[in-house]
C-alpha cells in the first residue's frame, strides 16, 4: 500500500519530527484513519514507529470530547501581546503632547486643526521624547481616535517670505515652555483676517480634525 507519493512522504516525515510524543502518535491515528484498511501498517512504517502505537493514536483521536478540544490552550491564561494602552497607560497624553509644537490650525475656524507630521515621524518623536515604541498601525489608530482625519492640503499664496519664520515659531515655543513652567498665563492671538488669494492646492493628504 502505498498512497501517497515520496514529495508528500518527505512533507509528512519532516513534519511529523517536529511534533511532541503525544502529537506524533495522535497525527500518526488521524492518517491511519483517513486511510482505513492496512492504513496503520503503512503509517507505522512510514514513520518508523510501532502499529500499537498507530492504533493508541486512532483510539485517542476518536476519544477526545468537545470539551477536550475547547479547553485546550497553546497560550498560558493572560499570555500573549498586550493591548498598546495596556502597556502605555498614559499613551493618549504623550501622543497629544508629541504632537502639540506640530499642530496649526485655522484662526477663523478652531474645529480645523492639522499636523504637518507623518505617522512615522510621529512614531519616531514618540520614541525619542517619552520612550514609547509603537507601531504605525497604532499611531494611526490614535490619530483616529483624538480626531484627525486625512485631509486634501489646500495652498495659499504667501505675500511675501519672511525670513527666519521657522526660527520665530521656535522661539515661541521655548518661551511657551519657559511661562508653563512658571504656571503663568499663555494667550493665543490672531490679529488679522486671512484673504484668501486663489483656490489653489496640491496633490497629498495630512492627518486633520
Amino acid at each position: 500500500m502505498f498512497p501517497y507519493n515520496s514529495t508528500v512522504e518527505r512533507g509528512m516525515k519532516d513534519y511529523f519530527e517536529t511534533l511532541s510524543e503525544k502529537d506524533k502518535r495522535r497525527y500518526a491515528g488521524v492518517e491511519a484513519l483517513k486511510l482505513g484498511r492496512g492504513g496503520a501498517a503503512y503509517i507505522a512504517r512510514l514513520f518508523g514507529i510501532n502499529r500499537k502505537t498507530v492504533r493508541k493514536g486512532k483510539k485517542e483521536v476518536l476519544r477526545l470530547s468537545a470539551s477536550d478540544k475547547q479547553n485546550r490552550r497553546v497560550r498560558k491564561k493572560g499570555a500573549g501581546r498586550k493591548p498598546y494602552d495596556q502597556k502605555h497607560p498614559d499613551i493618549d497624553h504623550k501622543f497629544l503632547e508629541t504632537l502639540e509644537n506640530y499642530t496649526a490650525g485655522d484662526p477663523m475656524n478652531e474645529k480645523v486643526r492639522w499636523t504637518n507630521l507623518k505617522p512615522w515621524q510621529i512614531a519616531k518623536l514618540l520614541d525619542a521624547k517619552h520612550g514609547i515604541r509603537v507601531s504605525l498601525n497604532i499611531i494611526r489608530k490614535l490619530l483616529k481616535k483624538h480626531g484627525y482625519r486625512r485631509r486634501k492640503a489646500q495652498k495659499r499664496i504667501a505675500r511675501k517670505n519672511v525670513e527666519h519664520r521657522n526660527e520665530q515659531f521656535e522661539n515661541i515655543i521655548r518661551l511657551k515652555a519657559e511661562f508653563e513652567a512658571f504656571g503663568n498665563p499663555i494667550l493665543s492671538m490672531d490679529t488679522k483676517k486671512k484673504e484668501r488669494l486663489g483656490n489653489l492646492y496640491r496633490d497629498g493628504q495630512l492627518y486633520t480634525r
